[in-house]
């Protein structure tokens, strides 16, 4: 039995990985959301549902007992928040964290859409780096997914890139995240300590085809 705590589960991607794991009878979910209402009364049967705020430390470590995965989709200050989450797992002994990050914090992205990338989003990106470089200062079993620009289509179409290659594609689907999410909190060998990019093959151009 693998146990998954889902944080900001009614994001976007969340919702895609919350069906996923769905679909695992040998999975069990907790879901920690804000609002229940967002998830609209979508949770599979091997879920349960916690309402409050990753800023809670009480609650987070609370619901981090007996968990054997923590998988993050947040938003904002992320950084603040990866705090919160460094100290509950340390304080519970809790070790794997898959974290969804954006593209662009290393400024890895090559080329005229790397110029549009950081005019559209750059003065977003700091705290994402400050994420992303205290959960790698960490001594969790991490796994960072730095995605491209995304879109809703129905499909599982990715590629990655290690953190030292130049990013590919501009694009990826929330569903193709959520499925390497997924993948990583099932098979953690395949994904130990890595901070990968995340994208659809074939997508490579100035900026995303919907911008």
């Amino acid at each position: 039995m693998t146990k998954v705590l889902i944080l900001g589960a009614s994001g976007q991607i969340a919702r895609w990985a919350v069906q996923m794991f769905g679909e695992h009878p040998d999975v069990e979910q907790t879901l920690l959301v804000r609002d229940a209402q967002k998830l609209n009364g979508d949770a599979p049967a091997n879920a349960r549902v916690v309402v409050g705020d990753v800023l809670d430390a009480e609650l987070l470590a609370t619901s981090m007992q007996g968990q054997d995965v923590v998988y993050a989709n947040l938003a904002g200050d992320v950084d603040t928040q990866t705090e919160h989450i460094l100290q509950a797992m340390k304080k519970t002994g809790l070790k794997r964290l898959i974290f969804v990050n954006s593209l662009g914090i290393y400024d890895e992205v090559p080329g005229q859409f790397g110029e549009w990338n950081r005019r559209e989003i750059g003065s977003y990106l700091p705290p994402y780096r400050r994420s992303a470089d205290l959960i790698e200062a960490s001594d969790t079993n991490y796994t960072i997914l730095r995605a491209a620009w995304l879109q809703d289509e129905d499909e599982v179409s990715y590629e990655t890139t290690s953190r030292s290659q130049p990013f590919k594609g501009t694009e990826v689907s929330r569903k193709s995240v959520a499925a390497l999410a997924v993948d990583a909190a099932l098979h953690p060998q395949k994904w130990t300590r890595a901070n990968v990019g995340v994208s659809k093959p074939g997508t490579e151009g100035d900026k995303p085809s919907f911008a």
